[in-house]
């Protein structure tokens, strides 16, 4: 028998791709893009045409494990489900007993950004009184940064960009990451839209733009601010708008006066004349849209980027025309619609404030090197829909953290990762394929259905039949912890016709008709009015004005001297973007392995040529890997993809065992990209 399931792609991308799974005889046997779908239109990316490699992988884990070497070595054997699950609840338990529920940590974050996945796992933890996750790595910090100006996240659907006159791409690589925006761009371009990049590395959409702006990594508000300076200086503000729908105008034209385009030049490492060129496009041609995603928040100043960011817009008066503004995440649309306190069962708390631990420390947590996570210490981890060893910043503080005896680890997934190495119990996660859920998007508008296509593969289960399970093993009783995968998503969305959902594969949320979110001229601030000036920001002790302020490891930090090249750990490949792929013959296998990107200037400053063997070092790590001699990156820049897991390296650090794990001045997030590395030749 032949059958075709309609479903969406979960990974956290912008894209959130409709799909078809054909099935014959309960098997997959095809995987492809939903023509139907109104956003990828049928075509999927490269690493999701090969899911089903995935799903049949002879390396998945298909039963309960219990590990018996040492930490790290990965040496398991095969539990029941009952044996796992009177396992975790003894030890939560002891640890519950000893310390109380705050010495257990749950942490996840979107390797499946599905409703189920990602929501009703909450209501366990809020249950059982657990410390939580500030899960700020990618995202939050840009909403929190747009909030300080226009007061809430909501920004331009980015297929409005098929309206613009110009188009500026900052800090994102469009072709690759979100690459069904791509034709809405391309059918701007034909119209006569201008497409600019800026970007600190040359990314496939910077080979495709009209123009190339390449600044040093973490520079960009001080060319934000030389433009705001040739705006104010040349009269080219739309001074009626900026009138009736800002505060604070007076104060930014007297704060930008000293940033000449000059002295940004000096500070980003640009030309004065393209500073200038840049700031006269912006200011004379209407409408303009800014499209930008989450790698500019991966800075110590990652929050005042987009605060920065978001006050251009407001002094050209874009948002008054179609196709002019900023577009950024569109998630916070699909948010209205959800109801997150009935999803996550907000009420299980029972008045408990819980103590809150952000994620990306998470080596400082479990090592003790962070003053929030003193007491209690924690004691037990529970890890799903992520691979923190490879994604999270100081990997290998990290490792450190997980190497503890006193530790009990626990890991849902599909395949024993990086992190499930060091895991007490592995349990077996399903695929996308083989559960249902609903899957909000951040890059367009359109909910997508996902219905499951075959059985769970051995004994895997979804995230929330795993909560449901993990409820009754600890004795909880309360009705909303077992309730059905369609009850919670009834209660979820109570907007949505979850029947014409299910049915359709998708449906629109809602949105200005005319294309403008901000159409009125009226922003959710205190006044209404765009907030050129901050006061919210003075409160929280930061700069009310857009301010820049170099970074502490960055290209003109204290440490320069010492470690003189910018890491970069970018998504590049064309296989594969998540850590959950690099594993795999066809994904990871595909693209050879990791590898240093250089400059032939710094390459050859250094005695290294193509294919060279190099050593990568700083305080927190080193590796040897194979030198790549780029145009991508300029000099004092390099780069090594991220995603790799440690089996591909050869002394077993990842991309992440480099980076920083300096948070952002406010928002939560974390500041990857600054981070500073010396190479050398191999000895």
């Amino acid at each position: 028998m032949r059958t075709i399931v309609h479903g969406t792609c979960h990974h956290d991308c912008p894209d959130s791709c409709g799909w078809q799974v054909t099935v014959e005889d309960g098997r997959a046997v095809q995987l492809r893009g939903n023509a139907a779908h109104p956003y990828n239109q049928g075509d999927l990316c490269p690493k999701v045409t090969k899911f089903l490699d995935r799903v049949y992988s002879p390396d998945r884990v298909t039963t309960p494990l219990r590990r018996i070497g040492a930490k790290g070595e990965g040496c398991f054997v095969p539990i029941t489900w009952d044996e796992a699950l009177e396992e975790v609840a003894a030890r939560f338990h002891e640890v519950i007993a000893r310390h109380g529920p705050e010495a257990i940590l749950p942490y996840s974050d979107a390797g499946n950004q599905s409703l189920l996945a990602m929501g009703f796992t909450e209501r366990f933890w809020n249950r059982l009184g657990a410390s939580r996750l500030v899960r700020a790595v990618c995202g939050p910090t840009a909403g929190a940064g747009v909030a300080m100006t226009n007061g809430g996240a909501l920004a331009l659907d980015p297929l409005e960009l098929r309206h613009s006159k110009l188009i500026l791409l900052w800090g994102t690589n469009t072709k690759l990451t979100n690459r069904h925006l791509w034709p809405t761009i391309e059918a701007a371009r034909a119209d006569g839209a201008q497409v600019v990049v800026i970007d600190p590395m040359r990314t496939l959409t910077a080979e495709d733009a009209d123009w190339f702006l390449q600044p040093l990594p973490g520079t960009d508000i001080a060319l934000m601010l030389a433009i705001m300076h040739v705006l104010v200086r040349d009269d080219l503000v739309d001074h009626a708008w900026v009138a009736d729908h800002t505060s604070g105008y007076a104060e930014l034209a007297a704060h930008v006066a000293d940033w000449t385009p000059t002295r940004a030049a000096t500070e980003c490492g640009l030309d004065t004349a393209d500073i200038e060129r840049l700031a006269q496009l912006y200011g004379t041609v209407r409408p303009t849209g800014i499209r930008t995603l989450i790698g500019a928040e991966h800075h110590e100043n990652g929050a005042m980027f987009f605060r920065t960011l978001a006050c251009l817009p407001a002094l050209v008066g874009d948002w008054q025309y179609r196709g002019g503004g900023l577009a950024r995440s569109v998630g916070s649309w699909t948010s209205l619609q959800v109801d997150s306190a009935a999803l996550e069962g907000h009420h299980l708390l029972g008045g408990h404030d819980p103590r809150w631990l952000n994620m990306s420390r998470l080596g400082r947590i479990l090592t003790g090197d962070d003053p929030d996570a003193v007491s209690p210490p924690v004691e037990a981890l529970f890890v799903w829909n992520c691979n923190p060893l490879v994604t999270i910043p100081n990997t290998e503080l990290i490792r450190r953290g997980l190497q503890r005896d006193d530790l009990f680890t626990v890991v849902h997934d599909q395949f024993v990762t990086d992190t499930a190495r060091y895991a007490d119990i592995v349990l077996p996660a399903t695929t996308q394929i083989e559960a249902v859920d609903v899957v909000p998007a951040w890059g367009h508008l359109w909910l997508g259905w996902n219905e499951p296509a075959v059985v769970p593969v051995g004994e895997s289960v979804s995230n929330s039949e795993l909560f449901r399970r993990l409820a009754g093993a600890m004795g909880f009783t309360e009705p909303e912890l077992f309730e059905d995968d369609l009850a919670v998503l009834a209660r979820a969305l109570p907007s949505i016709d979850l029947e014409a959902l299910r049915r359709d594969g998708f449906t629109r949320m809602p949105y200005p008709d005319d294309g403008r979110p901000y159409g009125d001229g009226v922003f959710p601030t205190a006044d209404g009015r765009v907030q050129l000036l901050s006061p919210a920001l003075g409160s929280i002790g930061q700069p009310t004005l857009p301010t820049y302020v170099r970074v502490h490891e960055g290209p003109h930090g204290p440490d320069a001297d010492r470690f003189p090249i910018t890491l970069l750990t970018p998504k590049t490949h064309q296989r594969f973007l998540n850590s959950g792929y690099a594993h795999l013959p066809r994904h990871g296998g595909a693209e050879g392995g990791p590898f240093l990107e250089l400059s032939a200037g710094d390459a050859a400053g250094r005695g290294l040529v193509d294919g060279d063997l190099a050593r990568v070092w700083n305080e927190r790590a080193e590796a040897m890997l194979p030198v790549r001699v780029s145009r991508r990156v300029r000099d004092g820049v390099a780069a090594i993809p991220f995603g790799w897991w440690s089996a591909h390296t050869g002394n077993g650090v990842v991309a992440n065992s480099f980076t920083n794990d300096t948070l952002t001045e406010w928002g939560g997030g974390v500041a990857y990209n600054d981070t500073l590395v010396q190479v050398e030749p191999a000895c």
